[in-house]
């Protein structure tokens, strides 16, 4: 077949790989995703442990080990069939969690450590990064096999196209950050990933099938000859040894085998981060070990037909390649092709995702965070930007490393062993996964000894020697020098995980972490928090910096609703605080979410009997009944309501006296200047000048007196609901234009800088301009007279919510409002300041509330984007039920 063919054929194949993953992207975004959440796409994906080294290197490791292959298979079945229920708490506990990977997972178990979590995610980037240029090698192995004269492939020395590993490495890193980091939530699910994986997972499998059905109706005469030629490349000498099966390394290889599909780094992203929920469970439990019997099912009669058709220097890893090549067959070669490049892309993707999740998450940002100390002026996006940015880095790096690996090492016969070695390094995780799961005496120092010490003696016993760095260990005769180093390191991890466990005492958060991991309960950690909403906001800052403004405000709003309570500050409940470090931990892993909120909002430490009385809360939630906890949890958010309007009135009654006070002080302050300034106009001594500049401050104050009185009556009119709207279609950027000139009077000495979006602002809405402008008007005003900023800013955006409606953003860059009178800026009885700095009765943000409430509309304060922050939100045209006046 021309090379041209190929290369336009594989091209053809990333487009169409980047075309399902787009459209899987906008079909989540639009909300549909009853097809991409169908538990048989979710089941296809974890076919990614099916990678290049399984597809092509099964093949060459049966020639050589004769059914020794079969353990990679049986491990993954023990696994599915044996401990779906076990499969199923990792995957409820991990959801609870916000659990991003398995070095999250670890860490969230283990008193959020995030140093446990960065030995977890070394142990990763090491087992990972041979494995990665394994798949590099095997794509270019088998470009080699089209591009050379011989139909038989390259040998495994031979000179492959290096250029071909950096291309497809740039196309690979390219596609994961495109797909793989459009979301700052690593919890969050990557439909467009796993549909093209899923995608990818059939056209291995039918390339598979197709070759393994070629080999035994068309090379061979069918399953008896196939079996009788097996029998007899296992009766030969030479194949004695190598395809005698060992009790030890049989057990070694299903024990490794069954701890990679828990820890690998790619299969704990597909099967416990992108699952929707544990229902998944179900079909995979029984559908993935039959793709794995079907994916095992001819790669015995393969090896023997290539052992026997090819010549003894073919590389028996490209057998799959090189048997149809060598019949002729170039199109079905082409469709093997596709399935090891699909093998071996869909591994490095996924892969690439969740070491780069890791890397971000417990070695970058916990870096930045030391390093760096936010104040109140620098952008609110900061870390949001520097997170994803972060995980693209790393995506970059892991591919690259993967492919210095492989430049470096020249593809040696090396690789071809650094599947198994990537499974031995990863079980290192397995004693402290299990274990934290199911052993509530389980302890942070315990996972670091067992980790440690295990992981230490797999790069001493079975890595470096894998790359040939250090000498064989001296064993006795007939012991597998790799089946003992796996026993060795996997026995004294359990040994020192157990024993320094036995003989430590975790702290209160561990323990009610294990609380939680072992009873799969949600424990409140955060106990005796204030119920102030002083320490809220700095949190809602927080949360800004990691999600973005509109989604923490989301989040705050829905919460303090969950409450009882109105606006964004939620009272920093332990359930409140124990909720938002859980979704901060899905986007920058638990330790650092941990951390933050502790630092941000005090954490409080814990006590022995804090613990019992957790304890004690979930035995009593598993007894209650769902009518008895519903009941309760109304009463709260009842009482918690009228504590609030208590509140609220408490302080209202308390300005009452000062608003009618200031009331009448503005009614006879201007009814005094007129009476006296029209006593001295009398004087017939007066002078022209005199009585003109006289004249002028009766006017004056009648025109102030009047203002006063307008206000009054406009409030009691909109309040009457007796107000009428006169409706007409308008520019939005027309409004805000002529607001802004209108409230330029309010201390024109003050030179204030105009942030604006003047593209956004060009909408056409349908309203009452007249009652819309006096509320931009007044918000516009108050910036103007409050902002203390030394260089004042006022930021101005119009944004269109998917929702519907228009949203108008008005910000300015001073010290805001405090939050103890946040909830009373929009009362009658209230100020924003004090009455000498005010210059006025108080009612400007009233009205506003109540034009808005006749518009169909709403105005809320924003708290926590560092200065005075109004967002006024309006629907589509005013409510059709109010009487209307139209223009």
């Amino acid at each position: 077949m021309p090379f041209e063919t190929l290369l336009a054929s594989c091209l053809a194949y990333v487009v169409l790989m980047f075309g399902v993953a787009f459209a899987a992207d906008r079909a989540a975004a639009r909300g549909h995703v009853r097809w991409l959440d169908h538990p048989l796409v979710y089941t296809l994906s974890l076919s990614v442990y099916c990678s290049a080294w399984t597809f092509y290197g099964a093949v060459g490791y049966a020639s050589r080990s004769g059914l020794e292959f079969l353990t990679i298979y049986l491990g993954p079945t023990i696994v599915f069939t044996g401990a779906w229920w076990g499969l199923r708490r990792l995957v409820r506990v991990a959801r609870m969690h916000h659990v991003t990977s398995v070095a999250d997972l670890i860490s969230a178990r283990f008193g959020k450590s995030n140093r446990l979590a960065g030995l977890v995610t070394l142990i990763a980037v090491i087992a990972s990064t041979p494995y990665i240029a394994l798949q590099l090698q095997s794509v270019s192995l088998s470009f080699e096999v089209f591009a050379t004269d011989t139909p038989y492939g390259p040998t495994l020395n031979g000179n492959t196209l290096g250029g071909t590993a950096l291309w497809v490495a740039a196309g690979l890193a390219l596609f994961t950050i495109l797909f793989g980091t459009r979301n700052l939530a690593a919890d969050e699910r990557h439909h467009g990933v796993v549909t093209a994986i899923a995608l990818e997972a059939v056209v291995k499998l039918v390339a598979f099938l197709t070759l393994g059905v070629f080999v035994v109706w068309w090379l061979a005469d069918g399953p008896a000859d196939i079996l009788d030629r097996i029998a007899a490349a296992a009766a030969e000498p030479q194949n004695a040894e190598g395809w005698a099966l060992r009790a030890d390394r049989w057990t070694a290889l299903n024990i490794v085998s069954a701890a990679a599909i828990l820890t690998l780094p790619r299969m704990f992203q597909v099967m416990v981060v992108e699952a929707a929920d544990e229902e998944r469970l179900n079909t995979a439990g029984w559908a993935f070990p039959a793709y794995l019997f079907a994916m095992s099912l001819f790669v015995l009669p393969i090896a023997v037909m290539g052992r026997e058709l090819l010549p003894a220097a073919a590389n028996p890893d490209l057998y799959m390649l090189t048997l149809p090549a060598s019949q002729g067959q170039n199109w079905l070669a082409l469709l093997v092709f596709l399935g090891g490049f699909s093998a071996a892309t869909s591994m490095v993707v996924v892969c690439a995702i969740a070491v780069a999740t890791m890397v971000s998450n417990h070695w970058l940002v916990p870096v930045w965070l030391a390093l760096r100390r936010p104040q109140g002026g620098e952008d609110a996006d900061d870390l949001r930007g520097f997170v994803l940015n972060a995980r693209r880095l790393a995506i970059l790096a892991v591919t690259g490393a993967g492919w210095l690996y492989y430049h470096a090492s020249g593809g040696t016969a090396a690789l071809a062993a650094m599947g198994l070695v990537a499974f031995a390094g990863m079980a290192q995780v397995l004693p402290a996964m299990i274990g934290g799961l199911l052993w509530r005496g389980a302890n942070r120092k315990g996972a670091y000894a067992g980790i440690g010490c295990g992981a230490a003696l797999w790069i001493a016993l079975i890595f470096l020697p894998s790359i040939g760095v250090g000498g064989d260990i001296p064993l006795p005769s007939g012991v597998d020098p790799w089946t003992f180093a796996v026993f060795l390191s996997l026995s004294m991890n359990i040994l020192a995980f157990i024993g320094v466990s036995i003989f430590g005492f975790p702290d209160p958060v561990e323990r009610l972490q294990g609380l939680s991991f072992v009873s799969a309960v949600e424990p409140i950690r955060h106990s005796r928090m204030t119920r102030g909403e002083g320490r809220a906001e700095p949190l809602l800052a927080m949360a800004r910096r990691v999600w973005g403004p509109e989604e923490a405000l989301r989040y705050f709003r829905d919460e303090a609703h969950a409450q009882g309570k109105t606006g964004y500050l939620p009272d920093l409940t332990p359930r409140f605080l124990t909720r938002l470090e859980r979704r901060l931990g899905g986007s920058i892993g638990s330790a650092t979410a941990h951390a933050m909120i502790d630092r941000v909002a005090g954490g409080v430490a814990l006590t022995v009997s804090d613990l019992l009385q957790v304890a004690d809360e979930a035995q009593r939630a598993k007894e209650e009944t769902q009518r008895l906890e519903s009941a309760r949890a109304e009463l709260a958010r009842t009482a918690l309501q009228l504590r609030e309007a208590n509140d609220k009135l408490t302080a209202l009654s308390v300005q009452k006296d000062a608003f009618l006070s200031q009331i009448s002080h503005e009614l006879r302050t201007p009814m005094t200047s007129v009476r006296a300034f029209s006593e001295i106009l009398k004087d017939p001594t007066l002078t022209h000048e005199e009585r003109s500049r006289f004249a002028g401050i009766i006017h004056d104050e009648a025109g102030r007196l009047t203002r006063l009185l307008d206000d009054l009556l406009d409030l009691s009119v909109l309040e009457s609901g007796r107000a009428q709207l006169s409706v007409t279609a308008v520019n939005l950027h027309d409004l805000i234009s002529r607001a802004l000139s209108a409230a330029s009077a309010t201390r024109p000495e003050r030179s204030f800088l105009i942030d604006r979006d003047v593209a956004s602002e060009h909408v056409g809405i349908i309203t009452d301009a007249d009652r819309l402008l006096q509320v931009l008007i007044n918000v516009i005003s108050n910036a103007r007279k409050y902002c203390d900023a030394d260089r004042p800013m006022l930021h101005i955006r119009v944004t269109r919510p998917a929702e519907g409606g228009t949203v108008i953003n008005i910000m300015d860059n001073g010290s805001g409002i405090d939050s103890s009178r946040q909830s009373l800026i929009f009362e009658k009885f209230a100020r924003l300041n004090d009455p000498a700095r005010a210059g006025g009765a108080g009612l400007g943000l009233a009205i506003c509330r109540e034009i808005m409430a006749v518009l169909g509309g709403d105005i809320a304060y924003l708290p926590g984007l560092g200065g005075a922050a109004f967002r006024i939100s309006l629907p589509q045209r005013p409510p059709v039920e109010l009487p209307q006046a139209v223009a």
